[in-house]
């Protein structure tokens, strides 16, 4: 009769100690993630407060921007002295609208130019056999530790000798070959985690390579096409020095420049310069914005397998 109890009791406390230390370790785990999400919000908030401040100070007049930090104008008794007075001004003096126009002409071409190209190229190191291949890939990806300011003065030169200085085809020509490298890695690290049955099931149907590139490969990678889009449409946009270099002031230059023609040379205009940064941030966020779900799928494709 005592033996029962004996036996019994280890098997009933047994689940009991490990609801315990399920307990514990969830406990920690939830103070884990608190820790993580406060880290990652004080990182957010040390990024996003300078780009805060600059758009509070584009509503501020140059008097009260100077006379006072961005902050004061949070205040309740400061509301009514915010305006769009930079934002008119800006426009009217700076022919912000043509360097729209032209931020957009130059960033298109240099976006989906060098994207098609590499898609090639990376079906080409991912789905074909050549000889010579591997040191051919490696020496594009090498490419990449290779600053693109060293190659500035050789090809302006070479613009110069073509007649191509001060055309959009220059900073065309300019920002596809700095952004090649790139492209072809990141498509060819995505098109190998692509199912090869597929492919090999085009071959047998007897599709050739331009109809398995076309139909098959290039909608499968859509994801990496749109990260490297974005990349390369940010880069471009934002550009100022590529842009200063091969095109210059004048009729073509992009909204960078005409954005930069507003700061005199004795730092006068820099609240004009916060209203028109704000201008031309419109069209990256509108495009990071709808393209984001791609972008994540993108960058992570291929780092889980199984």
């Amino acid at each position: 009769m005592t033996a029962t109890p004996i036996t019994t009791a280890p098997a009933e406390a047994a689940p009991a100690r490990k609801a315990l230390k399920g307990m514990s370790v969830g406990e920690g785990q939830g103070r884990a993630n608190w820790l993580v999400r406060l880290v990652m919000a004080a990182l957010a908030l040390l990024w996003v407060l300078p780009t805060f401040g600059v758009f509070v100070t584009s509503f501020r007049s140059l008097d009260d921007a100077n006379a006072s930090g961005w902050w004061t104008a949070l205040l309740p008794s400061n509301w009514s002295r915010w305006g769009l007075g930079n934002y008119h001004d800006a426009l009217t003096q700076a022919n912000i609208g043509q360097g729209f126009i032209n931020s957009v002409a130059i960033t298109l071409p240099a976006t989906f130019i060098p994207i098609l190209i590499a898609a090639f190229a990376a079906y080409a190191f991912t789905f074909m056999e050549f000889r010579g291949k591997d040191v051919l890939f490696i020496a594009i990806v090498a490419m990449l530790v290779v600053p693109n300011y060293v190659a500035l003065v050789p090809i302006q030169r070479l613009y110069i000798a073509l007649h191509l200085q001060g055309q959009f085809a220059a900073v065309w020509l300019a920002h596809i070959g700095f952004g090649m490298s790139l492209a072809v890695y990141l498509l060819r690290n995505y098109m190998t985690t692509l199912p090869r049955e597929v492919i090999e099931s085009a071959k047998i149907d007897g599709a050739s390579h331009f109809q398995t590139f076309w139909r098959l490969v290039l909608p499968m990678s859509t994801p990496a096409l749109a990260a490297f889009a974005i990349f390369q449409f940010l880069w471009v946009w934002n550009d100022l020095f590529i842009a200063l270099v091969f095109l210059g002031p004048g009729e073509n230059e992009p909204i960078t420049v005409t954005v930069n023609h507003l700061l005199s040379d004795k730092g006068l205009g820099w609240n004009l310069v916060t209203a028109g940064g704000f201008i031309s941030l419109v069209v990256p966020v509108l495009v990071f914005l709808s393209m984001q779900r791609y972008f994540v799928r993108g960058l992570t494709a291929g780092s889980v397998k199984g």
